[in-house]
């Protein structure tokens, strides 16, 4: 296990002691009642002292373990968990380039990543996909532009964060695509992005709950910054909070995390 918060973690220190605080109010109090003996009063300091370092040991342990943490923002629950986002009961959002390619090939989309997964494994009819998207009337007022000189996969462009529901899924273009097929985005579009995709959710969530992965991680390409697994998950948090996007309880936004990042996710400080 690699450890992620600290022994000297500041936020860390400021829990135990706001514990310790409280605690010393009842220590106090049964210092007063009982009378301890002169020959046992520095054995039972020792014992106090071990006892707060084995508490200590036991705030960091809890804190690196860590699988999951809720938040309450805007009269809103976010829950932030490791996970399958396939087995999500509600809506569960995948993300697609801007044209909402189909086409799992390990060129254009490939068969490793979610969007290849839900495809290969989730999807019964790709034409009958292909077909909904191109006739769907929220997507045709989402239309940014057309590519006639692409060579594989569809020519319309939509506007990132733009959503379209097929099943329990909540399929939205998130990446741009260069001419040699690479996914890419870069750190502005990628904040355009999430402000539109929250509006877009707040349109045809209906009440449900939401699931998100941890949109950019894997093999997505930030061509301006080099960003990782934890400061991605922070602007989603962000952006979600800048959003003022609400959902009515017991409807939630949950984050679901791959196990792949564990080492790499610091959900203590998310929460304290």
């Amino acid at each position: 296990m690699k450890y992620k918060v600290g022994l000297c973690n500041k936020k860390l220190i400021k829990e135990f002691f706001l514990i310790i605080s409280a605690a010393s109010v009842l220590i106090s109090f049964f210092a007063v009642v009982i009378d301890v003996p002169d020959r046992y009063k520095i054995s039972v300091a020792v014992m106090m002292i071990c006892a707060m370092a084995v508490f200590y040991i036991g705030l960091l342990i809890r804190a690196n373990i860590m699988s999951d943490v809720k938040l309450q923002i805007n009269n809103s629950v976010m829950e932030i968990r490791f996970g399958d986002i396939f087995a999500e009961p509600e809506w569960k959002v995948i993300c697609f380039n801007e044209y909402f390619d189909t086409q799992v090939d390990n060129v254009i989309i490939s068969e490793n990543s979610l969007n290849g997964k839900y495809i290969k494994e989730h999807v019964d009819d790709i034409s009958g996909l292909d077909r909904r998207l191109e006739r769907d009337n929220h997507l045709m007022k989402r239309v940014v532009g057309n590519n006639p000189d692409r060579d594989h996969g569809n020519k319309t462009k939509y506007k990132l964060g733009t959503i379209f529901k097929d099943g329990d899924y909540l399929l939205t273009a998130f990446t741009k695509f260069d001419n040699d097929n690479r996914a890419f985005i870069s750190m502005q579009e990628y904040i355009d992005f999430l402000m539109n995709f929250w509006n877009e959710v707040d349109i045809v969530y209906s009440g449900k709950s939401v699931a998100v992965p941890l949109m950019g991680s894997g093999i997505t390409r930030f061509k301006d910054y080099n960003i990782n697994e934890q400061e991605l998950l922070e602007l989603i948090i962000w952006s979600f909070k800048v959003s003022r996007v609400k959902f009515v309880y017991p409807s939630r936004v949950s984050v679901i995390l791959h196990t792949s990042v564990k080492d790499k996710i610091n959900l203590y400080d998310l929460k304290y």
